[in-house]
């Protein structure tokens, strides 16, 4: 489990917060890790001293990019397949976990997809299916398996999970994709009742909710060139970028964080 910051190092640094450092061992799972917000916060994880398990779907070359880069700092890395919206791939992929890093402390259920911009009316069934397949039931699977190695019930020191969900969950996306907003919006019930239902067994349950971000989910969503048409509209001026949601991800995480439970951290830019 993640282990408070010494109150000695606290008043070396005035009092202030320093960056939150991984207690010796602390192992964490990003879902979908190899691109994105996930291999941003895979990177930052590393930085913050963890072992890093990526999972990733079908992009090896991207999920071990990550790895290099890790290892060729210092770090402790290691990527693994599995689609995490089927049972025996997510048991697989926590079994993998145990058996070449340890016990994970915290879980990041990033992996997510996202489909061609679209109306509801033109919507096929499988695609609404593969939807919340991989955005919502992915993520509970991966929950479970967290749960069953952090909570005291069995065995486990407690931990930390962080969803990542989206600003399309309370915008609904329309004209676009509503089937993904709606697959966000569960991740946000999710967090909020999970988050309730393990807090006794010092797991602590958040999720992100990143706005526009400048990552390559945007083509596949039919759109490349996205976040260059829209980015003067938004708020802040420009879209967000993967490390500044990797921080907050982090930070959720982290004991700097150790009263934050069922918290949804917009990180969308006052959009």
């Amino acid at each position: 489990m993640l282990a408070p910051m010494a109150t000695k190092d606290r008043e070396k640094h005035g009092g202030m917060n320093v960056a939150p450092v991984a207690a010796p061992g602390d192992v964490i799972l990003v879902t979908g890790g190899g691109r994105g917000i996930g291999a941003a916060t895979a990177r930052l994880a590393a930085q913050r001293g963890y072992a890093v398990a990526i999972n990733y779907l079908a992009n090896a070359e991207a999920a071990e990019r990550v790895v290099l880069e890790i290892r060729s700092a210092g770090g402790t890395a290691i990527a693994i397949a599995a689609d995490i919206s089927r049972e025996v791939e997510v048991r697989r992929l926590f079994e993998s976990v145990d058996r070449e890093l340890g016990r994970i402390a915290v879980l990041v259920n990033n992996a997510g997809i996202v489909d061609r911009q679209m109306r509801v009316d033109a919507m096929r069934e499988s695609r609404v299916v593969r939807m919340f397949a991989v955005n919502v039931v992915g993520s509970f699977l991966c929950a479970r398996e967290a749960i069953l190695r952090m909570s005291p019930r069995h065995g486990g020191r407690g931990g930390a999970i962080v969803n990542v969900s989206s600003a399309a969950a309370r915008l609904g996306s329309p004209g676009e994709y509503v089937d993904y907003a709606a697959s966000k919006a569960a991740i946000d019930t999710l967090t909020l009742g999970l988050a309730k239902e393990v807090a006794a067994e010092s797991i602590r349950v958040n999720a992100v909710r990143p706005g526009i971000i400048d990552t390559e989910i945007h083509a596949d969503g039919g759109d490349p060139e996205r976040v260059r048409h829209i980015s003067a509209a938004l708020p802040l001026g420009r879209a967000g970028r993967a490390h500044e949601v990797a921080h907050a991800i982090l930070w959720l995480a982290s004991p700097e964080s150790s009263y934050c439970s069922g918290t949804i951290l917009d990180v969308a830019g006052a959009r």
